[in-house]
């Protein structure tokens, strides 16, 4: 069985950077604040020096104070730049709510802010965090990763891309980054997607559900870190039911279809179908639910914690175990800790209800777009 060698690993690449693109000008390096993107920043600074310009590209879909913290926790390492375009994001993708439109439309503002950063600083190449997984995804027709680009579309933008660790999976680059000298905080940082938290604004993207999310990411991210879970989040959307039903089996389970579509993995390609919430199954185990509903044409299942009754809004929180983000299990979470959370989430503006995501990686996504 192959086992990574950091040490061997960083040699290399950094030998093979120097060798292929040593007499480049200039090298720009997205930085968002990720394990991945940072860790090929810092492998390209190290080959390349001062010729790589490290940037970070606040896109607006952050969480809070992003850009300021991550320039901080990386301070003795590159020299960062934040530079804030969240407008320009904002007035593109405003009012959209197909989720791979949303994915596909982020990526062209990315590029062409990347593209207009290059240009002024004159370089010829972009350093960015592309790993194995953001590739099989995108090939395999689950979801476009936005930095899983074709000749074609580098063409259209003027650069040519440098990816690092693009063979990696998540926990080697972790491993590598630690040899690196990474700070912590980064290392076990959340993953977090290239388009930020637009993704878990799920469906109609609007600024006001916006502020819900990244409200909800601070407070999910306090009350859920040290529990040992490979990732945890919270997403938004209206609460909008196209119907309500019964799925039966052994038992018959009620529940309401949110009007809402996010991102599934069925017979190993993508699907895009509703999200099932389910109410008052005290007794059963909420780890086991989703399995009712496989015949029905649903992406993922959520357990309702608590509803208040008046909002537009309901907030899921997500939290899986996984390895390598190719497949992930639902991460269990005792009750009381569940209520608690739920009902922080709920005193923030807008919100109608609060639940727990219990479908894993696959036949849901993830992420929920």
């Amino acid at each position: 069985m192959y086992v990574l060698e950091p040490k061997r690993f960083v040699d290399n690449i950094i030998e093979e950077l120097r060798v292929r693109y040593g007499d480049a000008n200039r090298v720009l390096a997205a930085v968002s604040g990720g394990v991945d993107s940072t860790t090929s920043a810092i492998i390209a600074y190290k080959a390349l020096g001062d010729k790589v310009i490290p940037v970070f590209i606040d896109t607006g879909f952050m969480r809070m104070y992003e850009g300021v913290k991550v320039k901080e926790m990386l301070r003795n390492l590159i020299p960062l730049e934040v530079v804030d375009m969240s407008e320009v994001f904002y007035r593109r993708i405003e009012g959209l709510s197909d989720a791979e439109v949303k994915r596909k439309v982020f990526r062209e503002v990315f590029y062409q802010v990347v593209s207009d950063i290059a240009r002024e600083f004159r370089c010829e190449y972009v350093v960015q965090g592309t790993i194995a997984a953001d590739v099989v995804e995108t090939l395999g027709g689950i979801k476009t990763q936005h930095n899983v680009l074709t000749d074609e579309f580098m063409g259209r933008y003027g650069f040519k891309v440098i990816e690092p660790i693009r063979d990696l999976y998540k926990d080697e680059v972790r491993a590598v980054a630690k040899y690196l000298g990474i700070p912590e905080l980064i290392v076990n940082r959340q993953p977090f997607p290239g388009p930020g938290l637009l993704v878990r604004t799920v469906g109609l993207f609007t600024r006001e559900k916006l502020d819900v999310v990244v409200k909800a990411t601070e407070i999910v991210e306090e009350v859920l870190g040290g529990h040992g879970i490979s990732q945890y989040f919270p997403a938004a959307w209206e609460y909008e039911v196209l119907e309500e039903g019964k799925v039966c089996s052994d038992v018959c389970i009620p529940y309401k279809m949110f009007k809402v579509k996010a991102t599934g993995i069925k017979s190993g390609g993508r699907v895009y179908e509703p999200i099932a919430l389910v109410e008052g199954i005290e007794g059963l185990n909420y780890y086991t639910v989703y399995r009712y509903f496989s015949e029905i044409g649903v992406s993922h299942v959520i357990v309702q914690i608590t509803d208040r009754g008046v909002g537009k809004y309901f907030v899921s929180v997500r939290a899986v175990i996984t390895e390598d983000f190719m497949t992930a299990s639902v991460a269990s979470i005792g009750v009381e800790l569940l209520r608690e959370l739920a009902s922080k989430l709920a005193v923030i503006d807008g919100v109608r209800a609060v639940g727990y995501d219990v479908t894993p990686k696959p036949p849901a996504t993830i992420e929920y777009e």
